[in-house]
């Protein structure tokens, strides 16, 4: 009797493809980067101070601070230009700016719009005029206070005398000497009393914008008070106290200095430490934008304007418009098409289709 013939050897499995690896999260990336920063940042303080030796063991609190403020900073930057759009136009800018027909087309472009727009603001004046002189006061005095207080604090600067106790002076940054200058002239009053200046200029754009708060129907509407409040109270709180240190070292010989000091250093504290947390993040975004307008103004200089689908009317520059519709795609919004539609056209399209599919049910 025949015997049936063994089945065949089944076929032996082919291998799996290699996974591609999967990228790391947002927030494991992001405490990378800013442990990395942080990192740089004391060994900057390390060696800027000469191996400490300039620096002044009663700042430390300060220091400590500005390590957790680049922690903090760079975590968010790196989380926020993480999400599709903000890495789209992040990507654009720098693009822009190293893009070397940019620099041939329009060579003075970029100085402008840092001046125009990082320095002096001007889209603010469009809104009103006050906002913007108080937005000038707050960020000149901002700026001011940190060109002064950080290098102190890590021990970059350091003003000596020959004689221990002036009138001459010397400021030497990294050990180098840069300058002399007498106590007292006025150069050397300004130098010992630029935070007081920058306090001044602090007190009056926060104390504006903190009226405006209490007044203006339309900001009071939509504030909240940890987001549009709590920066401006402590910004004048730590101008408010720099304030008293220098009073009670002049008009009370030092009455009071020591616990003026303590609060002092405890606003200061909280203020950095809630930079990357809060409102005054901006800060850091803001310069991300002049990338942004960089990238549109060079291609208007191209004659790469996109113009609306339905009345022909210039929307914006063709290649912003292709890295909207871009991200829209990548947040799978399924109306990309209306970016390309002028936002008087969008209006009729959006009422358009109101009463032909809401309002029908109602009839």
């Amino acid at each position: 009797m025949p015997q049936p013939s063994a089945a065949p050897p089944a076929p032996a499995p082919a291998p799996e493809a290699a996974a591609p690896p999967r990228p790391r999260p947002p927030a494991v990336r992001a405490t990378l980067v800013a442990s990395a920063v942080a990192l740089l940042l004391i060994a900057a303080i390390v060696f800027g101070s000469r191996l400490l030796r300039n620096f002044d063991s009663a700042l430390l609190p300060y220091a400590v601070a500005t390590v957790f403020l680049a922690f903090g900073v760079a975590y968010r930057y790196t989380v926020w230009i993480s999400a599709p759009p903000a890495r789209r136009l992040f990507r654009q800018g720098w693009r822009s700016f190293f893009s070397p027909e940019n620099f041939r087309t329009a060579p003075t472009a970029l100085p402008r719009m840092i001046a125009t727009y990082l320095g002096f603001q001007k889209f603010l004046g469009a809104r009103s005029h006050a906002r913007w002189a108080a937005h000038q006061l707050l960020f000149w005095g901002c700026l001011l206070a940190a060109v002064i207080t950080f290098p102190l604090t890590w021990g970059w600067f350091t003003f000596t005398s020959g004689t221990g106790s002036g009138p001459g002076y010397e400021m030497r940054i990294w050990g180098f000497k840069v300058i002399g200058f007498d106590s007292a002239s006025v150069l050397g009053w300004a130098m010992f009393h630029g935070l007081d200046l920058a306090a001044v200029l602090v007190i009056a754009g926060a104390g504006y914008f903190l009226w405006r708060r209490m007044r203006d129907r339309a900001a009071t509407t939509g504030q909240r008070f940890g987001y549009d409040l709590i920066p401006l109270l402590a910004l004048i709180v730590v101008s408010v106290t720099g304030l008293l240190l220098t009073f009670s070292e002049v008009f009370l010989h030092g009455g009071g200095y020591a616990f003026l000091a303590i609060l002092h250093m405890a606003s200061v504290v909280f203020t950095l430490i809630y930079i990357p947390f809060g409102k005054f993040f901006h800060i850091v975004q803001r310069p991300a934008a002049v990338g942004m307008q960089l990238f549109k103004y060079t291609a208007r200089q191209n004659d790469k304007i996109f113009t609306c689908r339905r009345c022909g009317e210039p929307v914006d520059t063709a290649p912003y418009i292709e890295g909207l519709r871009g991200t829209m795609r990548e947040l799978h919004l399924e109306f990309d098409e209306f970016t390309t539609y002028c936002p008087r056209c969008k209006r009729i399209l959006r009422g358009g289709a109101y009463l032909t599919h809401v309002k029908r049910g109602f009839s």
